[in-house]
């Protein structure tokens, strides 16, 4: 078994950003020359997440009102008395996920007719990091 790890960085000018990563996984399962596998999609800070999801006309604005009525922005928050103000970016994440894992077979993603990998910015405008972990054979 081998395994390969890339990061790749993001800086949402978006408070919020919903942003469609499934080419970038393609192509690090692809450099990675494994065959039969798992890829795994890591989000590597609290206020962010990963999802997979269709990527239709509606369903990310769906997405984002659905979690904005879970977890309203600027809501009295526990978490704000450290002094920070995303306590619902904190909520958010644990709501969509922190990763995914995705299957590889013949050295391709296996996802579903119109399943696409998605990286949830919840608390934007500042650097954030997301790791990729392809382990197969």
């Amino acid at each position: 078994m081998k395994s390969t790890t890339e990061y790749f960085w993001f800086n949402s000018p978006e408070h919020r950003a919903y942003i469609n990563i499934t080419d970038n996984v393609s192509k690090v399962v692809a450099k990675s020359g494994i065959q039969d596998g798992l890829v795994l999609v890591s989000a590597m800070h609290i206020t962010a997440g990963v999802f997979i999801n269709d990527d239709e006309p509606g369903i990310l604005e769906d997405i984002d009102e659905w979690l904005e009525g879970l977890a309203p922005m600027g809501e009295d928050y526990q978490h704000h008395n450290t002094g920070e103000t995303n306590g619902d970016s904190h909520l958010k994440n644990i709501l969509v996920g922190h990763q995914v894992i995705v299957p590889i077979t013949k050295g391709q993603l296996d996802l579903g007719p119109w399943q696409q990998v998605f990286y949830a910015e919840f608390d934007g405008q500042r650097r954030k990091r997301l790791m990729m972990k392809v382990i197969g054979e």
